[in-house]
């Protein structure tokens, strides 16, 4: 294992406060010559402590991967969150993991970084520690956008309440679901307005609502992205039908075959409204009318601008 600079944390959402600590740890490992590590868990420790409080994922594991490779890191760590990993002492996890195993030389973290059993230290700890173990500890102060303090916790209580350009901001990038396609009831497609379900879906969703949003279809960022409405909620205007996510796709159907292995991608943009019954389902079909023209606005100007 070479040397690394390491930034440690759930860094659940990968937001812009997480992206600016790991732009720091690739610069000084490149200064040190060193690698650039992210050290994250799985699952989130409040699962495995108190799970009547472990909050819902912002970007699930697979996710998470995903936008920490972005970032131009060299390397992520998933350590495996047990309740025998969470009895270490603030000594024991500096020794164990950042001395011996991740041969830190220096590591990057939030002035609130909390780390042991029972979460006993903090940065001056582990600034003692690393002092005495031979690595060095840089703390950094929390950012603020739009005078919001940036962390995770904010980037979900603002998509829980639906504020998804305040999201936006906070994560440097929209809130997006990524699943699989399934197969739905055929519901759409008998309004003359098909839609593409997807997967159930577990972890954080804005609140049930009509949504302007963007639907990659496909793997990498390569894949084709369609403009489109999204529904989330239990669709009441049909007895029985459930929960789901189903957006319809602006432009018409999807020029590939959807199964149940595709990959779906949702970015969220705006909530255009609640969700409601309606009396009918014509009378729902003439909402979904208004909302897709109002859909189509909303790009028609994002494309302007």
């Amino acid at each position: 294992m070479p040397h690394t600079v390491a930034a440690i944390g759930n860094f659940d959402g990968v937001h812009r406060g997480h992206q600016e600590i790991i732009g720091r740890v690739i610069e000084r490992a490149r200064s040190l010559q060193a690698q650039s590590i992210a050290v994250t868990f799985d699952p989130h420790p409040l699962a495995v402590l108190r799970p009547e409080l472990a909050p819902k994922l912002i970007t699930p594991i697979p996710e998470r991967l995903r936008l920490l490779e972005q970032t131009g890191i060299d390397a992520t760590l998933v350590l495996p969150f047990t309740r025998d990993f969470s009895m270490q002492t603030p000594r024991e996890f500096a020794e164990k993991v950042l001395r011996s195993a991740l041969r830190v030389l220096e590591v990057h973290e939030g002035d609130t970084f909390r780390f042991g059993h029972d979460a006993a230290a903090g940065i001056a700890e582990l600034k003692s520690l690393g002092k005495e173990l031979g690595f060095g500890v840089v703390s950094h102060g929390s950012l603020i956008v739009r005078g919001v303090t940036v962390s995770s916790s904010e980037v979900r209580r603002r998509i829980v309440a639906g504020e998804l350009s305040v999201a936006r901001a906070l994560l440097g990038r929209p809130f997006s679901v990524l699943s699989t396609a399934v197969h739905g009831r055929g519901v759409g497609k008998k309004l003359t307005t098909p839609t593409i379900n997807l997967a159930p879906y577990t972890e954080l969703l804005p609140p049930d609502g009509v949504y302007v949003t963007r639907v990659r279809i496909g793997d990498g960022a390569g894949a084709p992205l369609f403009n489109a409405v999204t529904n989330a909620g239990s669709r009441p205007t049909f007895e029985g039908a459930g929960f789901a996510v189903e957006s319809h796709l602006l432009d018409g159907p999807p020029p590939v075959e959807l199964t149940e292995a595709t990959p779906i991608e949702v970015c969220f943009l705006m909530r255009l409204r609640e969700e409601r019954r309606f009396p009918s389902p014509e009378a729902l079909k003439a909402q979904i009318l208004r909302d897709v023209e109002r859909a189509q606005r909303y790009f028609r100007l994002a494309a302007e601008c």
